[in-house]
């Protein structure tokens, strides 16, 4: 089993908000609530009444960080452990994974 993380926020969005939230993005939400990502569209996220990802990469990650901005949300760990981005740096509870820009351009290469 993967370790996961959700997006919480104050109030919850309708699977339509949340598909008009995502899109400017570049996020894009299909049927059975799986959130996609990338120019060759790869699943980040899936929608069960809250946002929630098992990352297999840090460009995974990366895209969550982002997700949970655009939904103005906060990502949170199983563990409660916060991931934000702190000037181009995603970190997590304070310590730096890498830096957003670099970590989208490698792609998703598993861990």
């Amino acid at each position: 089993m993967s370790y996961e993380l959700h997006v919480e926020r104050e109030s919850p969005l309708a699977f339509a908000e949340l598909a008009k939230a995502m899109a400017p993005a570049g996020f894009s939400l299909c049927d059975q609530g799986e959130i996609l990502v990338g120019d060759e569209p790869r699943p980040v996220a899936h929608w069960r009444e809250r946002v929630v990802g098992r990352p297999s990469s840090d460009w995974d990650v990366a895209q969550l960080v982002r997700l949970a901005a655009v939904l103005g949300g906060r990502l949170l760990g199983e563990d409660g452990e916060h991931y934000y981005l702190r000037d181009g740096v995603i970190e997590v509870d304070g310590d730096p994974i890498g830096k957003i820009d670099q970590i989208l351009v490698e792609g998703p290469a598993a861990w």
